[in-house]
This record gives C-alpha cells, sequence and structure tokens, in this order.
C-alpha cells in the first residue's frame, strides 16, 4: 500500500486537504487526533506530561489545559522538546501500526510535523499543502483570534516554508479558491491511485520532489 505523507505549515489548509481526499474513500490517519487520544486522562502520555510539568499543566475536571500548554511550548524550547520526547515516539508508532492494518490502494498520513519530527521513513511519498506567508498570517490569526505577532510567533517554531518545498515530492497550492483546490485533490488522487498499481519501487520516496 501506498502512503502519502500530508504536511503543511499551521493553517496552511491541511485538515481541507485532508476531507477532500476521504470523499474518495481514502483513509486518513491523523497524528494530531491520535495525540489527543494519547492525553487523554489516565494514559501513559498523559500521566507523564503531568509529572514533568506538574498538575497546574490540568483544568479542574483532570484533562490537560491544552491552550496553557501549547502557549508553553510555542515560547519555551525546553518545554518543547520534554513534549515531543513524550509523545513523537507514541505517535511514531501508531501511525505505522495503523497504517499497516489497512488494506487499501494508498492511505493520507497527516503529520503536521512530518519534517519537524524526522518521520518521512514512515511514507512512500510527502505532499505538502503549501500557502503564501501573508495569506497564512491571516488565516491563523481568524481561526485562532491572536494577535499578529503571537501567530508569527506559532509560524516560527515551525521548519520553514523553503524546507518543506525542498522535501516535498508533490505540492499543493492553497492560495487561491475551494474550486482549484478541489481540482489539485482530484488529480492527484488519480495518481497515487496509478502508482499503488505500479511496482513498489516506483512509489518510493526519493529526491524528485515537486515532480
Amino acid at each position: 500500500m501506498l502512503k502519502i505523507g500530508l504536511t503543511g505549515g499551521i493553517a496552511s489548509g491541511k485538515s481541507t486537504v485532508c476531507r477532500l481526499f476521504s470523499q474518495y474513500g481514502i483513509p486518513i490517519i491523523d497524528a494530531d487526533v491520535i495525540a489527543r487520544q494519547l492525553v487523554e486522562p489516565k494514559q501513559e502520555a498523559y500521566n507523564e506530561i503531568v509529572h514533568t510539568f506538574g498538575d497546574n499543566i490540568c483544568l479542574p475536571n483532570g484533562e490537560l489545559n491544552r491552550q496553557y500548554l501549547r502557549k508553553l511550548i510555542f515560547s519555551d524550547d525546553k518545554a518543547k522538546h520534554q513534549l515531543e520526547m513524550i509523545l513523537h515516539p507514541r505517535i511514531r508508532l501508531q501511525l505505522f501500526l495503523r497504517s499497516a492494518a489497512l488494506n487499501t490502494p494508498y492511505c493520507i498520513l497527516a503529520i503536521p510535523l512530518l519534517i519537524e519530527a524526522e518521520m518521512t521513513e514512515l511514507v512512500d511519498r510527502v505532499l505538502l499543502v503549501d500557502i503564501d506567508l501573508a495569506l497564512q498570517l491571516t488565516r491563523l490569526c481568524e481561526r485562532d483570534n491572536i494577535p499578529l505577532d503571537d501567530a508569527q510567533l506559532m509560524i516560527n517554531s515551525q521548519v520553514n516554508r523553503q524546507q518543506r518545498l525542498a522535501c516535498a515530492d508533490d505540492i499543493i497550492a492553497n492560495n487561491n479558491s475551494a474550486e482549484n483546490l478541489k481540482k489539485q485533490v482530484d488529480k492527484l488522487h488519480k495518481k497515487y491511485f496509478s502508482l499503488a498499481n505500479n511496482s513498489p519501487s516506483s512509489c518510493q520516496h526519493n529526491d524528485s520532489h515537486g515532480q
């Protein structure tokens, strides 16, 4: 089975692209969903996070204060690294197990930190949802109702656009209309379906980025 690693910067439109692929019946394995499941109360990762960051990381009902944790990791590199050491190995394992259990021509592994977390070995091709920085900032501010400076800080915490472009085998430009976005997904669906029916050697992630 062909495994497509879908990535992109924050507020680039990854979720929308995933929904478009899912309309073809393509399974979507979302690293963010896995992460949320891993940090539910009484889970091993939850206990380790509380032990690392203290009880003030929790809400009165016992759940993690995601807003507080999110601000912490965007402003504190040490805290970000600590959280990644807890979550990334567990997320990596779940991505592997869940994709291995599928029996479809191809699947989408939606991994926002695909490059940062060095998870490209889990996939055969890297699909980048690309967006202009100015538009990305605008969308992020509107989506999260945050000031421009906070949005810029969040974007700066991720790998830059040039690094993503250098790693991409396929690119979706999400700077225009929803109709244009759907056309790009339609074209890639046909491409991936065709690749999945070819020999495995023709599907592997390689250095012909953007082709």
